[in-house]
This record gives C-alpha cells, structure tokens and sequence, in this order.
C-alpha cells in the first residue's frame, strides 16, 4: 500500500477492524518513510456490471463516480458523509441483487435521482439540472414544480424523520 503523503511502499498495519456492517474493514496504517498514519479501507472485490454509456460505449461500473456526483450534489447541505455512503451502498447492493452483466448508465441516474429526492430537495434539484441536461428555464421550472407538489403530498412527519441525525458534508 503506498503512503498518501510520501508516495513510500513502507508500512505496516497498526490497528484493523470491522466497519459498515462487517463489509468493509478499516485499517491504520504507519508509514516507515515520514512516520505518518493513514487509513485505507478493504472490501470484497465483487463483480460488477458494465455500464453501457448513452453514445453505447462500455465501462466497468465505478462507485466513485457515485459518491463524487452526490458530494458535489449535496454541497453545503446537511447531509452527512455517511448518509451518502449509505446511499451508494445501497444503489451498488441493488445493481448486484439485478446479476445483469451491463447496464444502461441512465439506469444507475434514475437510481440516484431516486434516493436523492428522499434524502435532501436542494441535492436532488442540483443533481436532476445537471444529468437531464434541461435544455431551458422552462424545463427546470416544471421539474420543480413536479417537486413541489410531491413535497405537499408528503406528510411533515416523514420528512422530519428523514433529515434526523445528519450531519454536514
């Protein structure tokens, strides 16, 4: 494992345990070439679909993907760090329960789109402008007006309920 701070192959395990649910396992490290600590994080290496892009090229499905658009959708929001790890995970969980070899990246969108909207309206609207590429004023208009009309159909106690417990990104 290379050291993030000095680049050095130099270093050994201080401390491992068990995160998330017994998926992951946490792992600190010390560097022997500056001395300095890291954490890295170990998982199973599971197969994962190719995601057919919209003009049909192919990619391995990559999870940072995910979590970089919902960081940058939920920017200045109250939504914690672990509410958008959760969120990936469960998106990832559904697309390995599905066992389909590829799938269409506007599938994995909606997805999100999907988890975005109960999670947090800003990051939703934030994240909805920029994949449906909204090509006026009028469009994104509608869109939240289509969000504002749900929001009255949502009881205020469930949407209180959602918003315990987080923290800011």
């Amino acid at each position: 494992m290379r050291c993030p701070f000095c680049h050095g192959l130099e270093n050994r395990v201080v401390d491992s345990r068990l995160a998330k649910e017994g998926d992951v396992i946490r792992r600190r490290r010390h560097c022997g070439g500056c001395a300095r600590r890291f954490t890295t994080y170990e998982r199973v290496d599971e197969v994962l679909p190719m995601v057919v892009k919209k003009d049909g090229r192919r990619e391995p499905f990559d999870r940072q993907k995910i979590v970089s658009g919902l960081k940058r959708a939920c920017e200045k929001r109250p939504v914690s760090v672990d509410a958008i790890e959760a969120v990936v995970d469960k998106i990832e969980r559904q697309l390995q329960e599905r066992g389909e070899r590829e799938l269409e990246s506007r599938e994995i969108g909606e997805a999100v789109m999907r988890e975005l909207h109960a999670l947090d309206a800003v990051a939703y609207v934030r994240f909805a402008s920029v994949y449906r590429s909204f090509r006026d004023v009028h469009e994104f208009m509608r869109e939240l007006e289509d969000l504002i009309a749900e929001r009255r159909r949502t009881p205020r106690r469930r949407r209180a309920a959602r918003g315990a417990g987080r923290r800011s990104a």
